[in-house]
């Protein structure tokens, strides 16, 4: 095991490190040494008595306005599985779940089921929850469950009522986080990570970020070029679309899996008898989607209308379990279903990890909001734009695209980010990993952080389905395992091919059920 120690006391000119990451306005602020947050040694403890003694975590302090350095801190939860092996230890690698609003306290443990010998010989594996996220100083905006649903059709006679929810939402939320809220952000969280390297005694580090995760360990390469190792971005977001754009690539992104799932249903009319042409199997599916408007359909303990069915268009990426799912509802819309209590999946919010202090129900959802309010100036703030705009991308995404461009909260958000949103423009060596049909982050997404990332190169898996790859024996593990254990990126970009169709745990959706319902896919 290794026994590095790890320094009490960081240098000056690691100090000195952190300014370049700072505003010009905070220069003078950060013309001193920060001791602070800097000069801190981590108190490692056994995170749990139920988990293995290798797996420690420890709290840090960090700013919360890093303008301020000497003013309030909040507790930044940090946790560790050492390197397998001293002499072929290379550093640390930080991990991120996605969200934002994803707590990543326990990664460590559960990647080290699924990352290869080779990562974990060389790398001290690091979890943390960010900023306002479950250990680490949770925020709540004290939401209903009606309030944390934001899966909202447009309909002309709810608008004035979806208006409200919006503005409720933000009130709520500066009144009980205001003074937070505008510090809630993806550079500052950036920032924590640097703090967690320099107070680790490391140079540089390296990093695996999912989902949302992507974004942050762009952002961390474009304020830290120096001091980004190896970097791996799965299942991307692109950064030029935060983050309006990437709730509506949803939508755009639905439409051709829906097509490709009307051809691949077509051809297999035999088995599911939804349609012997794509056209066949379409009107099927919107025949369906039209009766539950006039008339709810039971299935598995909910009453589904026609708006419910398509929010559940993340089904569609993976082409089997759509068309087993479409036949049962159906079969329910005919009466022939069996009754049951719901399917809800996975819960929405992630589970928190069995130790630490409790955690506001509501705190994947305003965190969540936290930063996509506060990561970008560019929410519209008219109503009207965000009723024009889901009028027009109804007709031209009708799976989702009315949900996508309908009113979010941060229309009435009070306290924009403390600063304007970051451009990703760097050169900095880094692998990104996409399936072809990711329903999170589509393609598009992907090739999105491609572009910006100028030093990158990316692993497609064509056929892939899911959201999420590296650690789930995919083609796209060799390489990603072969960048951090050596260092080399491919030469050129790669593409891989998945079983088509797969049939994994990640393809698995719920039957489509009411926008609220635990389950429904609905994050980063």
């Amino acid at each position: 095991m290794l026994s590095r120690r790890i320094a009490p006391v960081l240098a000056a000119s690691a100090v000195a490190a952190l300014i370049p990451a700072l505003t010009p306005a905070t220069a003078s602020a950060a013309a001193n040494p920060l001791p602070q947050h800097l000069d801190q040694r981590p108190a490692w403890h056994r995170c749990n008595s139920a988990a293995p003694a290798s797996f420690q975590c420890a709290t840090l302090k960090v700013p919360l306005d890093y303008s301020r350095p000497g003013g309030k801190k909040i507790d930044l939860a940090i946790s560790r599985i050492k390197a397998t092996s001293t002499a072929e230890r290379r550093g640390v690698l930080l991990l991120n779940p996605g969200g934002p609003g994803g707590p990543g306290l326990d990664m460590p443990q559960s990647l080290s089921a699924e990352l290869p010998k080779s990562v974990q010989r060389k790398y001290d594996l690091i979890g943390f929850d960010p900023r306002g996220v479950g250990q680490s100083s949770p925020i709540s905006c004290g939401l209903t469950a009606e309030e944390e649903n934001w899966q909202r059709p447009y309909k002309a006679a709810l608008f004035a009522k979806d208006v409200k929810w919006a503005r409720t939402v933000a009130e709520k939320c500066d009144a009980k986080q205001g003074d937070e809220l505008p510090h809630i952000t993806t550079r500052n969280t950036a920032r924590d990570m640097d703090v967690i390297r320099a107070v680790l005694g490391e140079k540089k580090i390296s990093y695996l970020g999912y989902s949302y995760g992507t974004y942050l360990g762009a952002v961390y390469t474009q304020m830290f070029p120096r001091r980004s190792d190896r970097i791996v971005l799965d299942s991307a977001i692109d950064p030029a679309r935060i983050w309006r754009g990437m709730i509506q690539v949803w939508a755009e992104g639905s439409e051709p899996a829906f097509t490709r799932w009307s051809k691949w249903t077509a051809q297999r009319h035999a088995t599911y008898k939804l349609g012997n042409t794509p056209d066949k199997v379409r009107k099927t599916f919107w025949a369906l989607v039209a009766e539950a408007n006039k008339k709810p359909i039971e299935l598995n303990g909910a009453s589904l209308s026609g708006d419910d069915i398509r929010a559940g268009r993340a089904m569609f990426f993976s082409v089997r379990e759509a068309a087993e799912q479409i036949v049962e509802l159906k079969k329910a819309a005919a009466g022939k279903g069996q009754s049951s209590t719901p399917d809800t999946g996975a819960p929405e919010r992630p589970a928190p990890p069995a130790f630490g202090r409790a955690v506001p129900a509501d705190n994947y959802s305003a965190s969540f909001w936290a930063v996509v309010c506060s990561d970008t100036r560019a929410w519209p703030r008219d109503p009207e734009q965000y009723r024009r705009d889901a009028i027009r991308d109804k007709a031209k995404y009708p799976l989702y695209g009315d949900f996508a461009s309908h009113i979010k909260p941060c229309a009435f958000w009070k306290k924009k980010g403390s600063e304007p949103a970051t451009t990703i423009d760097n050169k900095v060596g880094v692998l990104t990993l996409l399936n072809e049909w990711d329903s999170q982050t589509p393609l598009s997404s992907g090739l999105g952080m491609h572009r910006a990332m100028k030093g990158s190169r990316m692993v497609t898996v064509a056929g892939g389905v899911g959201h999420g790859i590296y650690g789930s024996k995919s083609c796209a593990d060799k390489t990603a395992t072969a960048y951090l254990t050596t260092g080399k990126l491919p030469a050129k970009d790669v593409t891989c091919k998945a079983p088509a169709p797969e049939r994994s745990s990640a393809a698995k959706l719920p039957i489509p059920m009411p926008p609220g319902i635990p389950g429904l896919p609905g994050r980063f």
